[in-house]
C-alpha cells in the first residue's frame, strides 16, 4: 500500500488534471456556442435557396422536350460504380467518440459498397490521419488542372484524394465553394456517379446523430437523402444533457426552434405561391447556376453542424473527466485518511505496548 506522501502526490496531480479538463469544457462550451449560431444562422440561406429552386422547377424546362432527358447534369442519376465519399471529421482529439462514431460509418459505407470504386475526400485533420494509414497504398492526390482527374492505382478500389492539408477549422464558404466547384465538375463529366457526404447532424445538445447522406445526383431539391443514420444512445444524451446544464448550456432553444418553424412556412409559401415571376434570363439558365450553389451550401452546412457537434461532444467529454477526476479524489483522500489513521493506531499501539513492558 502507498504511503501518505505518495497519495498526496497523485491527489496533487489528478487536482492539476481537473483543472485543464474542466477549463477545457468551459472552453468548449464558449466554442459551443458560437458554432451553434453560426450553424443556425445558416439555415435560413439553406432553406430559403431550397424554395428558390422548387419555384423555378416549376417554370423552367427541366427535361428536354426532343429527348425526355434531364438538362441538368446534377440531377442525371446513373449506376454507381464510382463514388466520391466526403468524410467531415474533427482537428483535434479528447471529444469522446465523435470521431469513432463518424470513421465507424464511413468504414459501414464502404464495406456495403465494396464491389465499387470510392474516392474518399476528407475535411478534418482527425479523418485525414485515419484514412492515410488505413489505406497507406492510396496516395492523397491533388489535381493540379481543372477537371483533372488523378490516374488511379492499379488494382486499387479505395483512393484518398483532395487537399491533405485541409483542416476543419480553417474551412470557409469560398473553401467549400471551391470544393463544390470541382465535385460537380467531376460530376457532369462522369467521372464519378454519386456524391456520399459522412457528418454529424446537429440540431441541438440531445439531438444529434452520424449520418451518411448523398448529395448527388439530387433526386428532390429540399430533401435529405439519408443512405444510413445513427442516433445517439440514451446514456449519451443523458451525459450530454448533464454537461450542457452544468455550463449554462440551453437544451431546447425555443427562440431559434420558433424562427426555424417560421422561416420554413414562409420558404414553403415562396417555393408553392402562384406567382408569375419575371425572369431577366431564361429561367433553365438560372436554375443550372444556382443548382451547384444549393451543393455548395448542403457541404458548408454541413461542415458547420460537425464543428457544433465536435465542440458539444468535446464539452461532454471533458465534464465526464472532471467528474471523474472528483470521484478519484474523494477515493484517494479517503485512502490516505484510512492510511494516515492506522499508522497513527500502530504508533499509539506501540507507545502503549512500551509503557505497559516498563
Amino acid at each position: 500500500m502507498a504511503n501518505v506522501l505518495d497519495l498526496r502526490r497523485r491527489i496533487r496531480s489528478v487536482r492539476n488534471t481537473r483543472q485543464i479538463t474542466k477549463a477545457m469544457k468551459m472552453v468548449s462550451a464558449a466554442k459551443l456556442r458560437r458554432a451553434q449560431d453560426r450553424a443556425v444562422s445558416a439555415r435560413p440561406y439553406a432553406s430559403m435557396l431550397a424554395s428558390v429552386l422548387e419555384s423555378l422547377k416549376r417554370r423552367a424546362e427541366i427535361f428536354d422536350p426532343v429527348t425526355g432527358e434531364v438538362r441538368s447534369p446534377l440531377l442525371l442519376t446513373r449506376p454507381e460504380k464510382r463514388i466520391l465519399l466526403v468524410v467531415v471529421s474533427g482537428d483535434k482529439g479528447f471529444a469522446g467518440a465523435f470521431n469513432t462514431n463518424i470513421f465507424k460509418a464511413a468504414a459501414s459505407f464502404i464495406l456495403q459498397n465494396s464491389d465499387k470504386e470510392i474516392d474518399i475526400e476528407t475535411l478534418g485533420r482527425k479523418g485525414r490521419d485515419l484514412f492515410r494509414r488505413r489505406y497507406p497504398a492510396a496516395q492523397f492526390a491533388e489535381a493540379t488542372e481543372e477537371h483533372t482527374r488523378p490516374e488511379r492505382q492499379r488494382g486499387s478500389a479505395i483512393e484518398v484524394i483532395g487537399d491533405p492539408a485541409a483542416v476543419l477549422a480553417g474551412v470557409n464558404y469560398d473553401r467549400i465553394r471551391e470544393m463544390t466547384e470541382e465535385i460537380v465538375a467531376k460530376y457532369a463529366h462522369e467521372e464519378i456517379d454519386a456524391v456520399y457526404l459522412v457528418y454529424n447532424e446537429f440540431k441541438s445538445v440531445i439531438q444529434q446523430r452520424v449520418v451518411v447522406e448523398r448529395v448527388l445526383p439530387i433526386v428532390e431539391i429540399g430533401q435529405q437523402q439519408i443512405a444510413e443514420a445513427h442516433e445517439l444512445t440514451t446514456e449519451e444524451r443523458e451525459r450530454a444533457a448533464e454537461a450542457a446544464l452544468s455550463v449554462g448550456v440551453s437544451l431546447y432553444p425555443q427562440e431559434a426552434k420558433a424562427a426555424q418553424k417560421q422561416l420554413e412556412e414562409e420558404s414553403q409559401h415562396f417555393g408553392t405561391a402562384e406567382v408569375d415571376y419575371i425572369y431577366e434570363q431564361p429561367p433553365q439558365e438560372i436554375f443550372a447556376d444556382v443548382l451547384p450553389r444549393y451543393v455548395t451550401s448542403q457541404l458548408y452546412h454541413a461542415t458547420l453542424e460537425s464543428m457544433a457537434a465536435e465542440h458539444a461532444a468535446r464539452m461532454t467529454a471533458m465534464d465526464s473527466a472532471t467528474n471523474n477526476a472528483s470521484d478519484m479524489i474523494d477515493s484517494l483522500t479517503l485512502t490516505m485518511n484510512r492510511v494516515r489513521q492506522a499508522a497513527i493506531t500502530k504508533e499509539i499501539i506501540e507507545i502503549v505496548s512500551g509503557a505497559a513492558a516498563i
